[in-house]
């Protein structure tokens, strides 16, 4: 009897372990320049909490970023861990009717890349994104998560310019926000490892991406290739998406990380996703591409918005 004991004791312990180690990683010190957006928060087992409209809900784990065929850029290498708390994130790229709601529209939307209401907000640059959801937040009542100046209303900003750079994000807020880098990889793979697909949900980029080969030279209206394994749309190709980050080489910094979310400066934000003018690859997952936060006038440069679950 007390053999069985023993036994189920055991079973149960390991079953405990595999549970919690599901959502979390041991971490080492923070290096000096990074930071992290707080612990990993384990996830109790419990029912998902209640999805916004037009969001897909992520849930925490650990996956392996980077390219993992040693065939990628030199800035998508090493592969290395990451554990990230559960998000919300939007299941479609920012529309060009969602924009227009807060943010004046662009007059370089033209029928040549795409204008529509459902086609993505092209000609975005980082300062308008983060501006938007401040916006968007505080016209939904939600916390804003974004602070310049010691305000989150962007009426009292001034201008977009470099003082912008000083920006600071509540991770607990419950307001949109542009996603980490590492919050956008884990959505694009479906937030699992297996399979290690190319593309955000197949190794066919033309079932699942509007790229070169098939984007006849245009932006298309989101959602209109199939999805990944999650529910979201169009995070390989169509346009790229800006990310909160500063853009680094992960050769800087190799170490298992915990909710990452980058250095504290830079001179580059990151976008991901790839677009409809690049390659397959470069519409890859793991791909990665650099921009002046302050870039504009690109007609392939939109954005997806997340929300923490804190």
């Amino acid at each position: 009897m007390s053999k069985l004991r023993l036994a189920l004791s055991i079973v149960v312990a390991v079953m405990f372990l595999i549970a919690a180690t599901s959502c979390f990683v041991k971490v080492t010190e923070i290096e000096q320049g990074y930071e992290s957006g707080g612990p990993v928060d384990f996830d109790d087992g419990g029912e998902p909490p209640v999805i916004p409209e037009g969001m897909v809900y992520v849930p925490c784990g650990i996956f392996t970023m980077g390219n993992t065929s040693f065939q990628g850029m030199y800035n998508e290498q090493p592969a290395h861990e990451v554990a990230l708390s559960s998000f919300f994130i939007g299941k479609y790229e920012v529309t060009q009717a969602e924009y227009s709601q807060y943010m004046q529209a662009d007059s370089c939307w033209t029928s040549e890349y795409g204008l529509g209401d459902n086609y993505p907000a092209y000609n975005v640059s980082w300062y308008d994104a983060i501006k938007y959801c401040n916006l968007r937040s505080l016209a939904e009542g939600l916390t804003p998560c974004y602070k310049i100046f010691g305000g989150t209303d962007p009426a009292n900003w001034g201008s977009p310019n470099s003082t912008w750079n000083g920006v600071t994000c509540d991770w607990n807020a419950n307001g949109y926000r542009l996603p980490t880098e590492a919050e956008w990889e884990y959505a694009a793979r479906g937030a699992t490892d297996e399979p290690n697909y190319l593309c955000s949900g197949s190794d066919d980029a033309d079932s699942v991406a509007w790229y070169h080969y098939n984007s006849e030279g245009t932006s298309h209206p989101v959602g209109t290739k199939a999805p990944n394994g999650i529910g979201t749309y169009d995070m390989s190709g169509n346009i790229m998406e800006w990310c909160w980050d500063w853009y680094f080489r992960y050769i800087e910094r190799n170490e298992p990380l915990q909710n990452p979310i980058g250095p504290k400066t830079g001179t580059s934000r990151l976008l991901r996703g790839g677009c409809w003018s690049y390659s397959a690859a470069g519409c890859s997952v793991s791909s990665r591409i650099k921009s002046g936060p302050s870039g504009s006038g690109y007609n392939y440069i939109g954005f997806r918005v997340c929300r923490s679950i804190r």
